[in-house]
């Protein structure tokens, strides 16, 4: 029945090892599990309630077999519980490190000169103190043969890598986050979904000036081969987001449209070349050809 820790670090302790279980087993992203998932403050406060109950049913249990104890139990009972926990293995364990002579023993260590009533001790070095000593030796050893001797990475070489893995991870991570798109990043879409998004953007915000159709009513006409600041998906993307000819062409678009809708409405211009709509309006500007087509 002796249980020499107290209560009030009992319930705090075992509270915490389940929370930080279930943080672990949890997925919570970067969030903590207890504060993303509602069911979880309520197991929480569940388990806290659960572990106050047990702690006052063996305390309840503790005392009710007190009772039935005779005087001679009682006594030797509470004297065992004024007993004080000792960590023995740990404390020999500290004094080994620490390697001082005990008070009693200081007169064997005692020199001979003193001041003004004041004695030195001739204490060894504490033993954990010579220990990190040999393990620097040890640590420098391996480090020069490393390095220095074969040939290892150095700060720049490692700075270098880093650099590298970094630019590898800018790039995966602009691939998905779609509102990071630019003139240098941009590509061509070519799903269903990105399509007949860029379409909606496109009859809401373009079709009065080149007609649903494309094929041009104010503005140019979008069907042909012909275009009046290039063609190619970067050179119509940029040509919404900053806008046409200064006095005469279209505004930008890049205060209305995210980068991710721009990228789609480009898509969807380019996927109306060669359908030769009724009444089109006649070519402009030059032939653009991709740098990287083929020759014929």
């Amino acid at each position: 029945m002796k249980n020499n820790t107290t209560w009030w670090i009992r319930i705090p302790a075992l509270f915490f090892l389940i929370l930080g279980l279930m943080e672990i087993f949890i997925d919570s992203g970067n969030k903590l599990a207890i504060l993303e998932y509602p069911m979880a403050q309520v197991f929480m406060l569940f388990i806290l309630l659960l572990i106050i109950a047990i702690e006052g049913i063996l305390t309840a249990i503790e005392n009710v077999m007190f009772q039935t104890l005779d005087d001679a139990a009682k006594e030797r009972y509470l004297e065992s519980k004024k007993t004080k926990w000792e960590w023995t293995w740990g404390k020999k364990t500290y004094d080994k490190l620490l390697g001082s002579k005990p008070m009693e023993a200081e007169g064997e260590i005692i020199l001979d000169h003193n001041y003004d009533g004041i004695r030195e001790l001739d204490n060894k070095l504490p033993p954990w103190w010579v220990y990190l000593f040999y393990a620097s030796i040890v640590f420098a050893v391996v480090y020069m043969f490393r390095f220095h001797v074969f040939g290892g990475y150095d700060q720049k070489l490692e700075y270098e890598r880093e650099i590298a893995a970094a630019q590898v991870e800018i790039e995966e991570y602009k691939k998905t986050a779609k509102d990071l798109i630019d003139f240098n990043t941009v590509e061509l879409l070519t799903d269903a979904s990105d399509l007949s998004a860029g379409e909606t953007i496109f009859t809401t915000n373009c079709a009065v000036c080149h007609k649903p159709d494309g094929g041009g009513a104010i503005g140019p006409n979008l069907t042909d081969e012909h275009w009046i600041l290039g063609g190619g998906i970067k050179n119509v993307f940029n040509t919404i987001s900053e806008g046409g000819r200064a006095g005469k062409g279209m505004v930008a678009w890049k205060s209305n449209l995210k980068p991710e809708e721009m990228a789609q409405v480009s898509s969807y211009v380019l996927s109306m070349q060669g359908t030769d709509p009724a009444d089109a309006k006649a070519p402009e500007g030059d032939v653009w050809v991709e740098a990287n087509a083929p020759m014929e």
